[in-house]
């Protein structure tokens, strides 16, 4: 569990907006997009996130397509570290490092560039939501792929209705899983 405050923890889970039956029926889906159009809120989970990283000497930052693109860039700027992005299979140019990994109905694959890592790096994976752990799991094997180590896997919300850290945890490696909101 991170250091964050309750209070804190009341502004970001304020700021995220339930969107019923998107993006098919029956799905609860949690929009963030509120949350980072508000300045006070997304500045809050920037400054928590940094705090993670420098708590846990992470080198670098790795964002995972698409939403947690956008929570580790400024991460990444504010802390004074690199950022490197995980993408889906093919959305990377020149050569790449991929890691399939299932899903409930196939399988998907993400990528990432291996000389964006070295063994001298400590990285912080960074998304906004922990599911079902599948996309965070394979991530962490491409980083170990490419040489790094793992400093810790961060998201603003776990879905803790769903198996993502169980997933994760072999995965991990003992490394820490910091999750500021469960629902």
């Amino acid at each position: 569990m991170t250091s964050t405050t309750e209070s804190t923890r009341e502004l970001l889970l304020s700021r995220i907006r339930d969107v019923p039956d998107y993006p098919k029926p029956g799905v609860l889906f949690k929009d963030i997009t509120p949350l980072l159009a508000d300045p006070v809120a997304f500045s809050a989970l920037t400054d928590t996130l940094v705090e993670l990283c420098v708590r846990h000497g992470a080198t670098k930052v790795v964002g995972l397509e698409a939403r947690g693109f956008i929570l580790a860039a400024p991460v990444a700027v504010r802390a004074g570290l690199g950022f490197v992005p995980v993408r889906k299979a093919g959305k990377l140019p020149g050569a790449t490092l991929g890691q399939a990994y299932e899903l409930e109905y196939g399988t998907a694959e993400i990528e990432i560039h291996a000389e964006d890592l070295s063994a001298d790096d400590r990285i912080m994976v960074i998304d906004d939501i922990l599911a079902t752990g599948g996309t965070a799991e394979a991530s962490l094997e491409l980083i170990r792929r490419a040489g790094a180590e793992v400093a810790g896997v961060a998201v603003l919300m776990e879905l803790g209705f769903l198996p993502g850290r169980a997933r994760l945890e072999q995965g991990l490696r003992g490394a820490p899983l910091e999750v500021l909101i469960t629902v």
